[in-house]
């Protein structure tokens, strides 16, 4: 296992739509593997694969709950969600020092494959839902800033210019 470079905004691979995974096979093992390790080491609950430069739908997350072990999944989709949302706080390893409050569905059920590349299927409430929604936004290229108004965004913009000066 390897710590693998984390991709800031301003990184292509960001806004790119991410390729499905052919086969589940050891490379991709070794991916989640990393991706792991990458995401406890930037104490992360979620990290898509374009986050460490690697344009294939694979998402990892640990929101830290006993009753959710940590796991990874590969072609993920949101299969439903609920009309109901719920308002929470965000942030993102590739936008380090940036926080706002995005709105998402409440709950969600999401469909991909395992590290053994067999079927799974979670439903996910609370932090379990926004971490799904939040990873598999990363795989089609969408950032947690554009979630919400403009006006938002371009603050946090400003303030992210200001960050990295």
């Amino acid at each position: 296992m390897a710590i693998r470079e984390i991709r800031i905004l301003g990184d292509p691979i960001l806004r790119a739509r991410a390729e499905p995974v052919a086969v589940v096979d050891d490379e991709i093992r070794t991916l989640i593997d990393d991706m792991l390790e990458t995401m406890y080491a930037a104490d992360g609950v979620g990290l898509a694969a374009p986050q460490v430069g690697v344009g294939k739908r694979v998402i990892v997350v640990d929101v830290r709950d006993p009753d959710v072990p940590p796991f990874a999944l590969v072609n993920p989709e949101i299969v439903e969600a609920s009309e109901e949302v719920d308002r929470g706080e965000e942030g993102c390893l590739s936008i380090p020092g940036l926080k706002e409050i995005v709105e998402r569905p409440a709950s969600v059920v999401v469909q991909g494959l395992d590290r053994d590349g067999k079927p799974r299927r979670i439903e996910g409430t609370g932090l379990l839902a926004r971490a799904l929604q939040h990873e598999i936004d990363h795989l089609d290229g969408v950032l947690f800033i554009d979630r919400v108004s403009p006006l938002k965004r371009q603050m946090l913009l400003n303030r992210w210019k200001k960050l990295q000066r």
